[in-house]
This record gives structure tokens, sequence and C-alpha cells, in this order.
């Protein structure tokens, strides 16, 4: 939007200009009126930066970040803290009393407080998590599986004690193993459902669900409030609606999937309209033992870390939750697989970094996104 000294100074100059080439009087004010109207067209498609709020914090072992366009300057800050808490005291292993700890800690069936005919609807959170969890499973005929906890703590990426794992007990793999699969958990649907184990040690693990729900609920309790213009990031999984601060559509990076890069090395980046995003990877958190490399990708069928060519996979979806399911998924599948996969979900597209044979790397992606490269 043109500022007012910038107007007067425009106005100034084309006087100077009408006098010194003799213009018309009725000439000098259509040239006015377009520039009125130009000033007046910008004025109503863009968003003042004045106008836009950004929250900071930390959360789910990360940061979150949120931006938002706002003419009354509401600062959201104390809601968004609330929500996060209410979403981690229903889905964060590191949290005791947690409703997915305390699933995780008993053998006993887990009334979770949800009433068939709607009447209850306590631990919201936990169940929507539990829902698309169960939904990708049996997509990705069992490649994401949100019962691999009790491995993810056998290689010391849980929830217990974090250390390396120095010598590799197969058996202790194996048996790990036969407490693995979402079929072992399941609903009795009473007046109020209920959740139990087949078996004794059934673990469940949201962590590949949990930031990407979270980025969710913040930004639909922002649009609750007629919010249509934001940027929600956690950890670096994101969602984003209408247009950032200069107007425009707002623009996300792929980190660079190197050991030791910086979260700012970017090698490429993207437009986010409309859409959430995510990336997976195990160039960040991952050990060595002896020379071989363990990343927290988990294989829920092998039980090992699994270790195949993708270096980092960003998937693009409506919702986040989705996003970050899908992310995880890919990562297990490896890039042959993971794009078979994604190129059957409708509205979905995929952002492959692959490690080549002599140590490089080479990028694939799904044909929604060859637009952005031509």
């Amino acid at each position: 939007m043109l500022t007012t000294f910038a107007v007067l100074n425009i106005f100034n100059t084309m006087m100077t200009i009408a006098r010194t080439l003799n213009m018309q009087p009725q000439l000098l004010f259509a040239l006015w009126a377009i520039v009125a109207l130009l000033s007046n067209c910008r004025r109503e498609t863009s968003q003042s930066p004045s106008n836009y709020v950004i929250l900071e914090g930390s959360t789910m072992g990360t940061y979150y970040r949120v931006t938002y366009a706002d003419s009354l300057g509401r600062d959201f800050g104390a809601d968004i803290d609330r929500l996060l808490r209410e979403i981690n005291l229903e889905i964060s292993t590191y949290i005791d009393s947690s409703t997915i700890s305390r699933f995780n800690k008993s053998d006993a069936p887990l009334d979770l407080g949800i009433s068939q005919d709607g009447s209850s609807a306590q631990n919201r959170h936990f169940w929507a998590c539990y829902w698309k969890g169960l939904e990708v499973y049996q997509l990705s005929q069992g490649a994401f599986d949100p019962t691999v906890m009790p491995l993810v703590n056998y290689w010391g990426f849980g929830y217990t004690e974090k250390r390396p794992v120095t010598q590799v007990d197969s058996l202790k793999v194996d048996s790990l193993r036969q407490l693995v699969g979402m079929d072992k958990v399941i609903v009795d649907k009473g007046p109020v459902m209920t959740l139990r184990k087949t078996r004794p040690g059934v673990q469940l693990d949201f962590s590949a669900l949990g930031q990407g729900y979270g980025v969710d609920a913040i930004a639909e309790f922002l649009e609750g409030y007629q919010i249509q213009h934001y940027l929600v990031d956690i950890g670096g999984e994101q969602r984003a609606k209408g247009r950032n601060p200069r107007g425009e559509v707002w623009r996300i990076g792929i980190s660079l999937p190197i050991e030791g890069a910086a979260k700012e090395e970017i090698i490429t980046s993207f437009p986010l309209e409309n859409r959430s995003v995510n990336t997976s990877g195990n160039y960040r958190n991952y050990y060595q033992v002896e020379g071989v490399k363990y990343g927290h990708t988990i294989n829920p069928v092998t039980g090992f870390p699994e270790r195949n060519n993708m270096l980092s996979a960003t998937i693009f979806a409506d919702d986040c939750l989705t996003a970050d399911a899908y992310a995880t998924t890919c990562m297990v599948l490896g890039p042959e697989k993971g794009m078979a996969f994604i190129k059957n979900r409708p509205g979905v597209e995929a952002f492959f970094i692959i490690g080549t044979a002599n140590g490089g790397m080479k990028t694939e992606y799904t044909p929604g996104l060859k637009k952005y490269f031509q």
C-alpha cells in the first residue's frame, strides 16, 4: 500500500510534469485517478506486515512458531500453549500420567471416556492419532505401525534411557517383534469404548503423528477465530493458509539431508498454499557403533532401523497429520515403494532426496510438483 507521503510525492511530481508540458487539467486528473486506483487495489489485496503476530515457544521436544494476520492484533499465545499441553497429556510417552503412557504401562483395558452416542468425548487427541495410525497401518500393509514402541525403546530412540545398542541381540529383537502389529490393540465398543491389548507388553507410539496433529490443531484453532492468513510450524512440520506479510504465497525450504548440516541449509524451496508439509529423515537423529549407522526410523517388519538409500521424504497433503504419517511410511518403504505408495494417494505429493552409489544425491518427485521445476 502506498503511504500518504509517497502519494503526495507522486502528486507533486505529476503537477511539475504537467506544468512543464503544459498538460490539460483533464488529462492530469485522469492520470491521478489511475494512481489512486492502483493504490486502493494494493490496499485491498495485501495484508499489512504490522497486522501479523508471531508466537514462539517449545513443545514435543522441539520449537513451535505461529505467524498469523489479525487486524485486531490478538495474542493467542496462552490459548495455544494450553492446547499443546492438552495434546501432550494424551499422546506424549514422556509424561508418565498421559493417556498413552497409562495404556503402555498397564495390560488392563483402558477406559478412554469416549461414548458411542457422543455424550462424552474425552481423550479426543489420543483417538485422532490412534485412528489415523490405524488407517495408515492398513494402507501401508504394516510399514507404518504405531505399536513399534517396544522396538523404538530397544534401539535407544524411545522414552526409556537413551543409549546406543553396542551389541545387537537378534533373539531379543525377534521377541519384541511379536508385540508389534495394530491387530494386537482392540477397541471394545460398549456404552464407553475401551482399548485393550491381545497380549501383555504391547505399547503405542505416536511420535510419527503427534507433531503433525499439533500443527493441525493450532491451524483449526486459528480458523475458529476467522484467521485466514497463517503459517503454523512445529519442528519443521508446517501448515499454511493465505498469504505471508509480503502478500505472497508462503514458501518453505527443504533441508539439505547431510549429517551436521544446519537447519537453515536448504536444497530447494516450494510455495505452500493452503497445504501442509512434513519432511522425515535420519540425518539428525542417529548414532554410530563400529562404523554402522543406526537411524531412528525403525522398520516394524524387520525390527531393525531401516537402512535404504532414502535420505529424506517430504510429503505435501491437505492436513499435517497425514503428511507426518506418510513421510515416515516412505522412509520405511524406500524410494521405489514409497513413490508407488504416494502415487496411489489422491491429493498427496512427494519430494524424495535419494543417496546414490557414488556418495552423491538425486531427487525424485511426483508429477504434481513438476511445475515448480520448469
